[in-house]
């Protein structure tokens, strides 16, 4: 049924404007009332509960920042299956994002391209909405990510991390440092250890006893990642979120014309599989075993997310699929890992790390 409203309705329209027509829903979900009547039919499997960070995860499976912006619909999400929801990127002050188009499909690819600019409200509005979130017994894990202003200087950036951290650490069950995002100019930069070691340690004071993640980029050269990982463990950080989008347009369906059209932007779905398999492997390899790595990137499907688990992920995150799937991806999801430990048990992935 989604695949034909996708088809003849929902890919007619601008992809900003579905996905504010499809956020809408979501967040109406516990507003009606309908939430816990569709929790019946999309609740986890009590087999796929995760123990990580110190918190419990109901599934593995949680939709990565950037699909809720600001906050406003994390509820609906959970009732939808989802088993975290990590909302941002969260700035110190509101900003509008980059001009419009700025999200783009790829439906040849199943794919999507954005470079939405980190548009929020900012982070004290987004405070007051966390801390009446944080307060209700029945939510998903609440993981918040934070970025800098466009405005701000790079060499300025820590006060901004560290005004997010102090602000939003007290409402977030975990931190995410964004230093990946491709569409804030010269944030990657941040990712560079002399820059990455001091901003870190900076919000990690800030963050106090929320633990605190770093999420990377997948255009890093694998001794980038191997130098991260040994900061990550030096600093005592929680985890490592990898990947973010890409800037690489290789090996893409799409033609080279619709590409130079869209411009610039962060490469989301399968196409940024094989290389955030990578990075995950690289990064299981270098850290240990109690370290939290949640994999992004690429993953559509239970067998992609069961295959994360087994190659070391503690869990696993998807957005892109969610415009091609429709609302019932994480139920989907979810049946499928369950069915998948069923018919193998043995090779199931163990459901605790902390």
């Amino acid at each position: 049924m989604y695949r034909l409203l996708f088809s003849l309705v929902l890919s007619r329209l601008d992809p900003e404007a579905a996905h504010h027509l499809a956020f809408r829903v979501i967040r109406m979900l516990p507003a009606l009332g309908l939430g816990r009547l569709v929790e019946r039919f999309t609740a986890p499997d009590p087999s796929l509960v995760v123990e990580a960070l110190g918190l419990r995860f109901p599934s593995p499976f949680g939709v990565a920042a950037g699909f809720d912006k600001d906050g406003f619909a994390v509820r609906g999400l959970g009732q939808l299956g989802f088993g975290h929801v990590e909302v941002g990127t969260i700035t110190p002050l509101a900003q509008p994002g980059n001009e419009r188009p700025r999200l783009f499909r790829l439906v040849a690819d199943r794919a999507l391209v954005n470079r939405m600019g980190f548009n929020n409200g900012g982070a004290d509005a987004a405070a007051g909405r966390l801390s009446r979130l944080a307060r209700l017994p029945h939510r998903p894990v609440l993981g918040v990510n934070i970025g800098k202003n466009r405005a701000t200087p790079v060499e300025d950036a820590v006060a901004d991390y560290v005004r997010c951290a102090s602000v939003l650490a007290p409402y977030s069950d975990y931190l995410v440092v964004n230093v990946s995002s491709p569409n804030t100019p010269g944030l990657r930069r941040l990712q560079e250890p002399d820059a990455l070691a001091p901003l870190l340690e900076s919000v990690g004071v800030a963050a106090g006893t929320t633990p605190l993640l770093v999420k990377i980029s997948p255009d890093l050269a694998d001794d980038e990642v191997l130098r991260i990982c040994d900061l990550v463990v030096r600093l005592g950080l929680d985890g490592i979120i990898a990947t973010n989008t890409t800037i690489s347009r290789e090996g893409l369906r799409t033609p080279v014309s619709v590409l130079e059209a869209i411009g610039a932007g962060g490469l989301s779905g399968p196409p940024l599989a094989a290389r955030s398999l990578e990075v995950l492997r690289l990064i299981r390899g270098r850290v240990p075993a109690e370290l939290c790595v949640i994999s992004v990137g690429g993953v559509e499907t239970a067998a992609d997310v069961q295959e994360r688990l087994e190659a070391g992920a503690t869990l696993v995150q998807g957005y892109a699929a969610f415009i091609y799937r429709g609302p019932l991806w994480a139920r989907q999801v979810n049946r499928g890992m369950a069915r998948l430990r069923r018919r193998r048990p043995t090779q199931s992935t163990p459901t605790s790390a902390s």
